[in-house]
């Protein structure tokens, strides 16, 4: 097949928008090539919001067929959160067919070189930005994200990420220049000359493990990152979650083949029901680069049985908050009930534990008692979310039923300080939709410390009573070297305390947000900036995205010759 789309044309369109990322990535500024707002789309060969609801309603029901090798079925079962069954069907490959036909094309593609990996990587993501609604309603109805939340972090935030991969790739992969003329003094003698290539080459097949609640936000930034340094990627859907990372290795391979490569550089393994096919793909001998997300116990195992690949993982932490004074009362409530609510706390993010003295606090507005942060902040969250419209805009669906089961457990572990309540969703009344629960536990209590130490996944916070805040800044240290966080906040207008919290997190490598009281929040990162994870605690061994996170997925083989 001929090309369509030529280095030329690639590289006359996107090394501007790649240029823009290498320097977004330098000075850690903000800068976002796409629209995070819904009204943005509909010019310039994008879909609009009608246009891309059509084009997901089109999906529901068929068979996505991506013309790849090695099919030997169909397989689905998709049912949205929000009660629909998606009723479409995906390939199922037989990986012994599959895979080498993905390790055929990896010789063009690791030839083709740097650059041209990179625009053709900005390509399948400017196309994937056009269809951001359908994408959108894709993520909604598989992650059980609210509508708003599907399209930004679903959409132009996965792109983010995914762009910010291709230009960390990028950097790692010039760093070391294509060829290099060696001549070396011999005194008297004739010197000695060489003319040495430097070449960066792939590892081999990547797997990409997608996960529930974030399929392309977390699935972006490995995906671009393996196929931007010359790997091809198999793409592992969560089962729950098939359709947003199925329609992004259609978008892949479409932009492959017009620009002249082989197409099944990227491919789908979509599973039967309960085959559980990801530890039979993560040991096979052809895969050398795995990306996963999701619990701790996997994620354990990967990294102690996938010997022949590098494993990146995020797994489970808890993370934490401490309170100890504030200079904003009230914007310090408002922006932890956010940070509890958003998307039913079912990000790896969102703040479980609340550290808080028993003596109280102190704000701006005189001293508040341990049971009066607590319910105050019980206070907030309701209000927020006491309206029933505005309360489905934040909260979305509950992901599974697991969720549910910790959520309706978690009451018993102390006194409920905020109890959950069941909201009724008028679109979608099959969607199971709960307010977050907050406990009140003693961090001095063995049986407390049990149930706070460890990941409660969902919207479950407990409000921690701690001696002092050296205690708070000791248990929090413990933590996160035990358990890992992802996130970590902190109040307080006192600088010793902060200085001895931001010590604990940067011995124990944890991402630090204080005094947040404005729009920004502990459990949100923005791409080009912030980094999301840090590689450096138990809950991930890698970080969103910094050069560890592509470096090693390629190596630099030398070809040295005479002059």
């Amino acid at each position: 097949m001929a090309a369509e789309l030529t280095a030329h044309q690639l590289i006359a369109q996107h090394r501007p928008t790649l240029d823009q990322a290498l320097e977004a990535i330098r000075t850690r500024a903000y800068w976002s090539p796409h629209p995070e707002h819904p009204k943005a789309y509909g010019e310039n060969g994008s879909l609009d919001a009608a246009a891309g609801k059509a084009a997901f309603d089109a999906l529901l029901g068929g068979r996505l067929d991506l013309g790849q090798p090695g099919t030997d079925d169909w397989v689905g079962g998709e049912v949205s959160p929000y009660g629909i069954e998606l009723g479409i069907t995906y390939p199922h490959a037989d990986v012994d067919t599959l895979l080498p036909a993905m390790r055929a094309g990896q010789r063009a593609w690791r030839d083709a070189g740097a650059e041209m990996r990179a625009v053709v990587c900005l390509e399948i993501l400017k196309r994937i930005s056009d269809r951001t609604h359908e994408f959108a309603h894709a993520v909604m109805h598989t992650s059980g994200q609210a509508f708003m939340m599907a399209f930004q972090a679903g959409g132009p935030h996965a792109q983010d990420r995914g762009l910010e991969a291709v230009a960390y790739a990028y950097v790692e992969q010039v760093r070391t220049p294509d060829n290099a003329e060696w001549t070396k003094p011999q005194g008297k003698r004739d010197p000695i000359a060489l003319t040495k290539r430097f070449t960066p080459v792939p590892r081999g097949v990547a797997l990409l493990i997608g996960c529930n609640t974030f399929p392309t936000w977390n699935g972006y930034p490995g995906l671009f990152a393996s196929l931007a340094t010359g790997n091809a990627v198999l793409v592992k859907p969560h089962p729950r979650a098939v359709l947003p990372l199925a329609l992004t290795v259609q978008v892949a391979r479409e932009v492959l083949a017009e620009a002249g490569f082989d197409p099944n550089l990227v491919a789908l393994a979509a599973e039967r029901a309960g085959e559980g096919i990801a530890k039979t793909l993560a040991t096979r001998p052809e895969i050398r680069i795995i990306d996963y997300t999701g619990s701790t116990a996997f994620g354990d195992w990967l990294e102690a049985n996938a010997r022949q690949a590098q494993v990146y993982t995020e797994k489970a932490g808890v993370n934490t908050v401490l309170v100890e004074s504030t200079d904003n009362y009230k914007g310090m409530l408002s922006n932890l009930a956010f940070s509890l609510s958003l998307y039913s706390g079912q990000m790896c993010t969102t703040p479980q534990n609340l550290l808080i003295p028993r003596d109280g606090i102190r704000t701006e507005e005189g001293p508040r008692t341990y049971d009066e942060v607590v319910a105050d902040l019980a206070k907030s969250v309701g209000g927020l979310l006491g309206d029933d419209a505005r309360a489905n805009g934040l909260l979305g669906a509950i992901v599974n039923p697991d969720v549910k089961a910790r959520l309706e457990a978690a009451a018993g572990f102390g006194e409920v300080a905020l109890a959950s309540r069941e909201i009724a969703n008028p679109d979608f009344p099959d969607a199971v939709v709960r307010t977050p629960v907050i406990v009140k536990l003693d961090g001095a209590k063995p049986d407390d410390q049990a149930a706070f130490m460890n990941e409660c996944f969902g919207p479950v916070s407990f409000a921690v009573a701690v001696d002092s805040a050296a205690d708070a800044v000791a248990l929090l240290r413990r933590t996160i070297a035990n358990k890992g966080a992802m996130t970590v906040g902190a109040y307080t207008t006192s600088e010793e305390v902060e200085e001895a919290v931001q010590e604990a997190c940067l011995e124990e490598c944890a991402q630090l947000s204080l005094n947040l009281t404005g729009g920004v929040y502990v459990n949100q990162t923005a791409a080009f900036s912030d980094f999301h994870g840090s590689g450096g605690n138990p809950a991930a061994n890698a970080a969103l995205c910094d050069g560890a996170f592509v470096a090693n997925r390629f190596r630099v083989v030398e070809v040295r010759r005479k002059a």
